[in-house]
C-alpha cells in the first residue's frame, strides 16, 4: 500500500498555523508531507502564501517526516539559488527532502516583469535548469549560457546523497518527456484512465523512482458543508491548462471561476461526508500504481480533517497495506 502524506497548502494557511498543522499530521500518523512554492494564492479567499523554503527548514527541524516541495526554476528563481537552497536542506536532513521542478505558472513568475514564455520555451528552460542543478549538486563549478545564464557557480556544501529531482506533470506528454531526466513523477488526481496513461508514458520511456499523487478532497460531517468548503476554497483551481499556467493573479482566477458549479467542482475534488467513501477512493488511487498519496483537504481548518482521517481512514488503508 502507498505511503500516505499530508499536503501543506501555503496558499490557504498562514505559515505559523501550517507548521502546527504538519506537526499535528505527524502525531496523527501521516507518513510524509509536501507543499508548493507560491508567491500568489489561487484565490483572494485563500488569502495566504508563505515562503516555502523558510517554512521547510522549520518543518523538517520540528518533525521526523520526509518533505517535498514543488518549485519552478528559471524566472523567479535562478537555478543556482534552487540548487543552493535544496542542497542545504538535503545536507541538514539527509534522505528526508525532495524537490519537484516544473516549468512554472505566470501567477508566480510575472513578478519579475519578464515576458511569460510559451510552454515549449518554458519546458526547454526547465530542462536546462535541471541540468545545472544536478551538476551543482554533484559539486561541479558550472558555467552555462542558454535560456538561463550561469557563471562559475559552485555549491560548497554538497549534499550526500543529493535530493531527488521529481517531475511534476499534468499531461501525458509532460510525463513522457520528463522520463529522460526525473527521479520520480508527481501529479494530481484526474480520471483513472488518464492517470494510468501518465504512469505508462513515464515508466515505458525509462522513468525511474517513485510515482506520487496529490489528491484534492473535501470532507465534513455534513455533505453540504463539505461541498461549501470546496466551493469556497477550491473552485478557482479546477481548470485545465493553459488557464492555470497563464493567468497572472488571484483576481483573475476569482474572475474566471465565478460561475463554477458543484458538478464541475466534483470532477477535480473528491467531495464526501463519508470517511469510508474517502478510504475507498484512496485505495483505488493506490491500486493504480502510486507509491505515495498526499492528501490535500481543501479547507482552511485542518485539525478536524487530520483527526477524522487518522481515526477512520488511515487505519483502513494500513489494513490494505499489511494484507
Amino acid at each position: 500500500m502507498a505511503a500516505i502524506g499530508f499536503h501543506a497548502s501555503h496558499e490557504q494557511i498562514s505559515p505559523g498555523q501550517l507548521l502546527k498543522d504538519v506537526q499535528h499530521a505527524e502525531e496523527a500518523g501521516f507518513d510524509a508531507a509536501m507543499c508548493s512554492d507560491h508567491i500568489e494564492p489561487w484565490s483572494a479567499r485563500q488569502g495566504h502564501s508563505g515562503f516555502a523554503w523558510s517554512w521547510l527548514g522549520a518543518a523538517l527541524a520540528t518533525t521526523k517526516m520526509r518533505f517535498g516541495v514543488v518549485n519552478a526554476p528559471g524566472q523567479r528563481y535562478h537555478p543556482a539559488i534552487v540548487a543552493h537552497a535544496s542542497a542545504t536542506l538535503a545536507s541538514m536532513f539527509p534522505e528526508r527532502f525532495w524537490v519537484a521542478l516544473g516549468s512554472g505558472e505566470n501567477m508566480n513568475e510575472h513578478i519579475t516583469g519578464d515576458p511569460w514564455p510559451l510552454k515549449e520555451t518554458r519546458q526547454q528552460r526547465l530542462e536546462e535548469c535541471v541540468d545545472v542543478i544536478r551538476r551543482l549538486h554533484a559539486g561541479e563549478e558550472v558555467t552555462h549560457h542558454g535560456l538561463v545564464t550561469v557563471e562559475q557557480a559552485r555549491i560548497w556544501d554538497v549534499p550526500e546523497p543529493p535530493p531527488p529531482l521529481i517531475a511534476p506533470a499534468i499531461s501525458v506528454e509532460t510525463a513522457r518527456r520528463s522520463a529522460a531526466w526525473a527521479d520520480g513523477l508527481v501529479t494530481v488526481n484526474q480520471p483513472h484512465d488518464k492517470l494510468r496513461e501518465m504512469l505508462s508514458a513515464y515508466r515505458d520511456n525509462g522513468g525511474r523512482g517513485k510515482a506520487i499523487l496529490q489528491i484534492h478532497l473535501s470532507w465534513a460531517p455534513d455533505e453540504q458543508d463539505a461541498v461549501a468548503i470546496a466551493m469556497d476554497q477550491w473552485r478557482s483551481n479546477i481548470f485545465a491548462p493553459p488557464i492555470p499556467w497563464d493567468l497572472p493573479t488571484a483576481a483573475h482566477f476569482d474572475g474566471v471561476s465565478t460561475d463554477v458549479g458543484e458538478e464541475q467542482l466534483r470532477k477535480s475534488v473528491n467531495v464526501s461526508a463519508s470517511l469510508d467513501q474517502h478510504a475507498e477512493w484512496l485505495g483505488e488511487y493506490a491500486g493504480l500504481g502510486f507509491d505515495e498519496l498526499y492528501l490535500h483537504f481543501v479547507g482552511q481548518e485542518q485539525a478536524p480533517f487530520i483527526d477524522a482521517f487518522a481515526d477512520k481512514v488511515l487505519p483502513q488503508l494500513r489494513e490494505v497495506r499489511t494484507a
